[in-house]
């Protein structure tokens, strides 16, 4: 099991088109469970509706924890994810 705390750098926050293509990122490595963390919640993070849940502000930390095969490759796609905002 992998987890990093990332941050949040779109201004507008985690609105629906990052939140989707994080979804997306999730999906494609299907053999491995990824959970965001807010400090209050804990979701998955291949559904597009629980990752809006968490209302992520700009700036806002979140833990990306992944257990899997591809736990490496995929947090280093969150987080590159998350940085290009």
């Amino acid at each position: 099991m992998k987890e990093t705390v990332l941050t949040v750098n779109d201004p507008a926050g985690m609105h629906a088109r990052p939140a989707g293509e994080l979804a997306k990122t999730v999906k494609n490595h299907p053999g491995t469970a990824v959970t965001l963390d807010n400090g209050v919640r804990k979701v998955n993070a291949g559904s597009i509706l629980s990752i809006l849940s968490l209302g992520l502000k700009c700036g806002a930390a979140v833990t990306v924890c992944a257990d899997g095969p591809d736990e490496d490759a995929v947090i280093s796609e969150i987080s590159a994810l998350l940085k290009r905002q």
